[in-house]
């Protein structure tokens, strides 16, 4: 497999690719199974299964954990795409929806971030304590990937997870925050913004008694540093957004993970700049590929009468090796059983 991404000459552009997947992929490539667990807060995340994992062969299988992005969904291009690579492959593939994503507002005037590391243990300890020995690989996409950075090195004694592969991640969250304010990428800013302001409304009795922010302020935010300063700051424990940057970006925490990651990004990423480029030596564990194109979770191959959805040919043969594994398992298991 060629882990070297090469778009067709038509479609180079990085606004093309960041937009394509949703012109090529309208509907969800499944119809998922959905779980619901309870947080301590009583709040609750939303789990969509590629398959009932209350069946035997689910406990024959090594996990494919995902991690969204920014307002994503299991209906994001990137992940029911992903889902289904691994799933054929022989996985079994789970996602998280961050709170307030799946569908329904959640309870609390809390919602997700990109620094956001405990409702992600607390499903990933879901997951442990049902599956203990089954291998569990992880991939972020962009928020969620920055987010996984954070976890993957806030835990990294007990990580819960074997490897991780990390995609298109603000990983300076400033400078993408900045780069997002210009040029043809306002038309993201709108997109995103727009999406958390409605998210906001619809709980906005939880944020007024919180934050005391009212209707009109919301809709009158024009950037996500607004948002993120008026609401995602307050009401996670921040100061103000340049505070919630500077503790949340990944960029700096890379070295601190311990189990095997590989860092998917193209330099030509319209959410971001040269700043999410490590400069420094990477530690051992960490496997570096910078693409030359791709734009912003993209990465599209093939022709524009035939795409090819590159992430999902690549990210799943980094694990094959597991698929394996836990074959031989199962053989060496049904032949220790034959044997007595």
């Amino acid at each position: 497999m060629d882990t070297l991404f090469k778009p067709h000459w038509s479609m180079t552009n990085p606004h093309l690719q960041t937009l394509l997947p949703r012109f090529v992929r309208k509907a969800p490539l499944f119809t998922p199974m959905w779980e619901c667990i309870q947080t301590p807060d009583s709040d609750f995340l939303d789990l969509a299964w590629s398959e009932d994992w209350n069946q035997l062969q689910a406990y024959r299988k090594p996990i494919f954990v995902l991690f969204h992005g920014l307002e994503g969904s299991f209906n994001s291009p990137y992940a029911n795409g992903l889902m289904q690579a691994f799933a054929q492959r022989g996985w079994l593939s789970v996602m998280m929806h961050f709170r307030g994503c799946s569908g329904k507002p959640n309870k609390q005037a809390r919602a997700y971030h990109s620094g956001e590391t405990e409702d992600a243990r607390l499903f990933l300890e879901h997951l442990h304590q049902r599956f203990p020995y089954n291998p569990k690989v992880a991939v972020g996409i962009s928020l969620g990937g920055n987010m996984l950075v954070n976890y993957l090195a806030k835990y990294a004694d007990q990580p819960l997870l074997n490897e991780a592969t990390i995609i298109s991640a603000p990983l300076d969250l400033a400078a993408c925050s900045k780069r997002i304010e210009r040029g043809f990428s306002k038309l993201y800013n709108s997109y995103l913004l727009g999406s958390l302001k409605q998210s906001a409304l619809q709980k906005l009795h939880l944020l007024e008694d919180k934050l005391g922010i009212d209707r009109e302020t919301i809709q009158n935010m024009r950037f996500l540093h607004q948002f993120d300063d008026a609401i995602t700051a307050p009401l996670h424990g921040f100061l103000n957004a340049r505070d919630y940057y500077q503790k949340c970006s990944g960029l700096p925490k890379l070295n601190q993970t311990s189990i095997p990651i590989n860092l998917i990004h193209a330099k030509d990423d319209p959410f971001m700049t040269d700043e999410v480029i490590p400069n420094f030596k990477l530690a051992d564990n960490i496997t570096y590929h910078l693409m030359p194109k791709g734009g912003h979770v993209g990465f599209i191959q093939g022709t524009p009468s035939s795409p090819k959805f590159w992430l999902e040919m690549v990210v799943p043969a980094f694990y094959d090796k597991f698929v394996s594994s836990i074959y031989y398992q199962d053989v060496n298991h049904d032949r220790t059983l034959a044997r007595n």
